[in-house]
């Protein structure tokens, strides 16, 4: 079978399995959701916390919940990191720096889980499990929390309440993650994962024998693949065979990043009531998917130098046992959402691929997004879309019933601008630096493509990294991490308040004057829009980075 038609085979399989996900899934997690009854577990929670369940909370304590919560995550994982060495089953290793232990605890925390750190020579067995892995499933959880908290403000009226912040933690937890992560786990591990407390020893080609560190890697894959979390057991990432070791694997893997931000929109138009609405926002997202999955595989199928055809193409940096096709769709699929996994080298794809992954990220990880936080980012963007089109038709602006004010718009400004400029003051003041050069792996416009994607991938709560360049000096733990902490809180911050001000309104009847935003033409003005405002915004850095190198 060529390459192609395994590729083309691959993407039409993960688009068919969605498809089949997407109803059952999405109406699911909307009954998890709107829910009255609480579990037995859930009860048992919620009395061991000190939590009342049935008070609901204002935007504000919602907020300060989610940003407590968050804050105090922090430093537990780091604590849990820089005592390691008095912890079991550390295998020997030393306690995390200051620093280091800052970065990696406002990474997971974030939902970003950027590494500056190789998992496998750094963090012992309950560091991964007890730390990393729980927070994989909280940060992920509270991403579909304040999802559905956005929600909410458009289905409710005249309340000044949006539900309750550590029910829908719990709920999103013990009802949608586990159960996924434990089916995938044994999926992932039937297809290879390792999943053991030991090392394996292994005769090399050469004949000799070598030993490698195992660990309960698959239960950990799963949840860094489902919660589009992406920090990898090993610092090789999902490109390690003990993470993903087959084609079966890696599309098991791609399947599980998509799985929940996609169903969340049957979710959406669940909730509302309206599921051409949910439909709209999936196509929007499906659109900018497919545009960046072209781009991205044609440009690393088909490499123009004459070094990439005599290869076979631009295999560099790329698994043997994937290929350009899977490597291309993997590298869409994590950048799109804030996943951040990688299957192949981001720092080997051709400039026009290396790009677009980076402006994946820059679209602020809407195609489709990461759970729960791709949602909300859609909407937010959605506004905008709703904003513009009233300005128009001089008309004051209505999204899902819902009339957009001074005071939504502000929220939505500040939003918007909030990752901006993170990233472009990041990058900026990265490369005033004398010492910058001497990290990054390459010089031009390339190196700088290097600081770029490092501080887009810290902000946008991606994670990924373009490799070369070297963080683990205090500046770029200090600066990188305190981008993920405030790239991922500031926004959720905004979008519950504006929440909050959409739940306060009363219903606005629809007449002839409202623009339907279910139908094909709103889909264009939105997938317009995010287009159109990530390139003034991001266009300038971009120039000197990958487009410069693409044309030089």
């Amino acid at each position: 079978m060529s390459d192609t038609v395994s590729g083309l085979l691959s993407i039409a399989a993960m688009v068919l399995v969605l498809a089949l996900a997407y109803r059952p899934l999405g109406d699911y997690m909307a009954r998890v959701y709107d829910s009255t009854k609480h579990l037995r577990l859930e009860r048992g929670v919620y009395r061991l916390t000190g939590v009342n369940p049935d008070v609901e909370q204002s935007p504000r304590s919602y907020a300060v919940g989610v940003v407590g919560f968050s804050l105090v995550s922090v430093v537990v994982l780091m604590a849990l990191q820089m005592a390691q060495a008095h912890l079991p089953m550390s295998r020997d290793l030393p306690g995390v720096s200051l620093w280091m232990s800052f970065n990696t605890a406002a990474s997971f925390v974030a939902n970003t889980n950027w590494q500056s750190y190789a998992g496998e020579s750094t963090l012992g067995f309950t560091v991964q499990m007890g730390g990393l892995a729980v927070q994989n499933f909280l940060s992920a959880a509270v991403g579909m929390a304040v999802a559905i908290a956005l929600i909410r403000g458009f289905v409710r009226t005249r309340t000044g309440t949006l539900g309750n912040f550590w029910v829908d933690l719990t709920r999103g937890t013990l009802r949608i993650l586990l159960p996924i992560a434990f089916v995938g786990a044994m999926l992932l591990i039937a297809g290879g994962v390792v999943q053991n407390f030991s090392d394996s020893t292994m005769t090399t080609l050469a004949g000799q024998s070598q030993t490698l560190p195992g660990g309960p890697v698959a239960s950990q894959e799963v949840i860094k693949e489902l919660g589009t979390n992406g920090g990898g057991f090993f610092n090789a990432n999902s490109a390690h065979p003990f993470e993903n070791p087959s084609g079966y694997t890696n599309l098991l893997e791609i399947l599980l990043i998509l799985l929940i931000p996609v169903a969340l929109t049957r979710t959406l138009g669940t909730v509302l009531g309206n599921r051409r609405q949910g439909l709209a926002v999936l196509a929007a997202m499906g659109v900018l998917y497919a545009i960046s999955l072209a781009v991205v595989t044609t440009a690393e199928v088909g490499a123009h130098s004459q070094a990439a055809k005599a290869a076979g193409a631009a295999m560099e940096g790329k698994e043997t046992r994937f290929g350009e096709w899977a490597s291309a769709l993997f590298a869409v699929a994590t950048t799109g959402t804030s996943t951040g996994a990688v299957n192949a080298s981001h720092d080997s794809l051709t400039p026009t691929g290396g790009g677009m992954v980076l402006v994946n990220m820059m679209f602020g990880e809407v195609v489709p997004g990461g759970v729960g936080s791709g949602l909300y980012g859609i909407l937010v963007l959605a506004i905008v879309a709703v904003f513009i089109a009233g300005l128009m038709v001089g008309r004051t602006p209505e999204f899902l019933g819902k009339k957009i004010s001074s005071r939504q718009m502000t929220y939505v400004a500040m939003y918007l601008l909030t990752t901006p400029a993170l990233v472009l003051i990041g990058t900026g003041v990265a490369m005033s630096l004398d010492s910058t050069p001497g990290f990054m792996g390459n010089s031009g416009g390339h190196g700088f493509s290097e600081v770029l994607y490092a501080y887009t991938s810290g902000a946008n709560n991606n994670g990924s990294s373009f490799g070369g360049l070297t963080v683990t000096s205090t500046f770029f733990q200090i600066t990188i991490g305190l981008a993920m902490l405030l790239g991922r809180l500031v926004p959720i911050v905004l979008v519950l308040l504006l929440a909050g001000s959409l739940a306060e309104q009363a219903k606005v009847p629809t007449t002839a004057g409202t623009l339907p935003t279910h139908k094909p033409l709103f889909v264009s003005l939105l997938v317009g829009v995010v287009v159109i405002f990530t390139a003034l915004t991001y266009f300038p850095a971009l120039s000197l980075g990958p487009i410069a190198e693409a044309l030089s």
